[in-house]
């Protein structure tokens, strides 16, 4: 009995070695790393020391943590849909497995230029229980305080003031902590809805042409706008202005992922970025898990981008329990990138360059990653083979060999998709509201399903777009389920958006195809709160259901429309079927073109 004892005594005291030297948790505090002062020196270095080990958690004691470019770690980074440049990173997380940084409840609050977060190359990353603010907000925030119909003037005042403002030549500039601020990109806030005011395109601050337009200092935190907007904004209006794009006004990511398998973020709230909240890039796996992106008190805005985005990613995406707010464009974005083929040199060797400024050095594609070339003027498939080689020439140019070739490249101009990397997504009992642009754009050739969300944005709820001309997103769907989610006042930008827009983007030079670009669509259970009554608007898709929504005319905007509920061009197998619409007091159609074929109608309650 006593050595049976003995040694389940010794297994179980081995068993805790092992996992204990398996498992290392490192207290910050003990390497003199204390809240209340600058610590990124002293975080890089420790983060330095723990390169080669594995099993390792970074605990912060809970605090606020201050982090200064200064003393930060500084490389060169292409940042996805962002302005590459020199970034200094204050926690770099490169190359590790299974690490987690666990910030207990921490602020780790930001000054100036510098990227907060960086996980590059790592396996099995855990991210949890802090939050990432800046002291000074990337965003100039301006509220408007006295206003003058007659000659078109407003005052406002200047927000978070805390490096000033200046002006030369009668343009604005602010002052921030290295660099300076235009006016440039701009948006009007309603400041008791938190949202973008009602015909907001109204108030974008620009010199009127063939007016005397003025800007005047009144004091050091009051401005006079003079016929600098198309209408006289309402007292209240919050008017956030966030500077030149593309080049100088995404910068700072709050979180970047690159190259990296099995991330988590849990618990982790961005309260301000120079960018997107969080921006992820050929990673396999991302799983969210009450993750945070909002605005503090006494700021409107939060992030000067998305508040998560995704490029060229596999394995499955996960959003359950998250909260979007207050950013200044989408709430998520999932796609894939098409490349441009400058030329076919032959030899199965394309000439290939990267097609938007913001996407240069993205990683498109490696050997073994399957690839579809396809036609930029149609932006269908053309033939499906495989990546042998890829020569990087440069940031934007690259050559790429792949194993097979069609007998003949049709003409016209050709890009290539990577079939590879896309992934599936999951979207589950989230709230994204009260921003800037869509609430989610999901063009991925995975399986998703989009279920149980709160969505009310300024524009589209679901875009599911795809294009070869602009930003060059690709991915035309397979397989997307969008179900027992609510939708609330979706687009009230301008009232002409819809819950639901599945349409490739086209420009004037390109053409429809033989076959459609989407397919599999099932929009279904879902409640629309609406003041326009649109539900969905569909291009170029093959099997599309819209079944079974409930939709509930509001007056929070001004009601009625112009355009019809639903709107189909170019579409095959639709069914619409079992859709109630209550108490709208304007008609309420269905439209679809003469080359729509095999769709189904009925059985739909109040449609006039």
């Amino acid at each position: 009995m006593f050595m049976k004892n003995f040694f389940t005594f010794m297994f179980v005291l081995l068993l805790s070695f092992n996992c204990s030297a398996q498992n290392q948790t490192i207290n910050v505090a003990d390497h003199g790393i204390k809240p209340g002062k600058d610590v990124t020196l002293e975080v890089y270095q420790l983060i330095k020391s723990l390169e080669g080990k594995k099993n390792i958690t970074l605990f912060f004691p809970k605090g606020q943590y201050e982090f200064y470019p200064e003393n930060a770690y500084e490389e060169y980074r292409a940042v996805t849909n962002h302005d590459n440049s020199m970034k200094k990173i204050a926690l770099p997380i490169y190359n590790f497995d299974n690490f987690t940084l666990d910030g207990n409840g921490s602020t780790f609050m930001f000054h100036g230029l510098i990227s907060p977060i960086v996980v590059e190359g790592s396996r099995n990353t855990t991210l949890k229980n802090f939050s990432i603010d800046w002291d000074k907000s990337f965003v100039n925030e301006l509220k408007v305080i006295k206003n003058n119909t007659e000659e078109n003037s407003f005052v406002v005042e200047v927000a978070n003031n805390k490096f000033g403002f200046e002006i030369k030549n009668n343009q604005l500039l602010f002052n921030h902590y290295s660099w300076q601020d235009i006016i440039g990109q701009n948006i009007a806030f309603d400041s008791e809805t938190r949202s973008p005011i009602w015909q907001t395109r109204s108030y974008y601050l620009k010199p009127q042409p063939k007016k005397a337009s003025k800007v005047i200092k009144l004091d050091k935190n009051t401005i006079k706008f003079v016929n600098y907007t198309k209408k006289t904004p309402p007292i209240g209006t919050v008017i956030a202005t966030y500077g030149k794009s593309p080049g100088s006004n995404r910068l700072a990511p709050g979180i970047h992922l690159s190259n990296s398998k099995d991330n988590f973020l849990n618990d982790v709230t961005v309260l301000q970025s120079g960018g997107m909240g969080l921006i992820a890039e050929r990673c396999e796996n991302v799983s969210l898990d009450k993750f945070i992106v909002t605005s503090r008190d006494g700021r409107t805005i939060a992030a000067r981008a998305d508040a998560t985005h995704f490029l060229g990613c596999k394995g499955t995406i996960k959003l359950e329990n998250c909260l979007f707010e207050h950013m200044l464009d989408d709430g998520i974005n999932v796609h894939g990138a098409y490349v441009k083929v400058v030329k076919y040199l032959g030899n199965k060797t394309f000439l290939c360059e990267t097609s938007h400024v913001q996407q240069i050095g993205f990683l498109f594609g490696e050997k073994g990653d399957e690839v579809m070339i396809t036609s930029r003027e149609t932006i269908l498939p053309v033939f499906k083979t495989e990546i042998e080689d890829v020569e990087i020439l440069n940031e934007r140019r690259t050559l790429i060999t792949v194993t097979e070739m069609p007998e003949a490249l049709p003409e016209g101009k050709l890009s290539l998709e990577n079939l590879t990397w896309y992934p599936d997504l999951y979207m589950n009992k989230n709230i994204i509201r009260e921003n800037r642009a869509r609430s989610a754009l999901i063009t991925t050739k995975g399986k998703v399903l989009v279920e149980n969300n709160y969505f009310s944005s300024q524009m589209h709820g679901i875009l599911i777009e795809g294009d070869n001309n602009k930003w060059y997103e690709s991915g035309g769907v397979q397989d997307i389920t969008i179900r027992n989610n609510t939708f609330n006042t979706i687009g009230y930008g301008n009232g002409l958006s819809y819950p639901l827009l599945a349409s490739p983007l086209f420009t004037p030079s390109q053409r429809i195809g033989d076959k459609k670009f989407h397919r599999n669509i099932n929009f279904s259970n879902n409640i629309i709160k609406s003041f326009n009554g649109h539900v969905a608007q569909a291009f170029s898709v093959k099997g599309l259901q819209i079944t079974n929504n409930t939709i509930e005319m509001v007056k929070d905007y001004p009601t009625g429309s112009k355009l019809p509920s639903i709107s189909l061009d170019y579409c095959e197998d639709v069914t619409i079927e079992k859709n109630k619409y209550k108490n709208f007091d304007f008609p309420i159609r269905i439209d679809k073109k003469e080359n729509c074929t095999s769709v189904k109608v009925k059985r739909n309650k109040g449609v006039k």
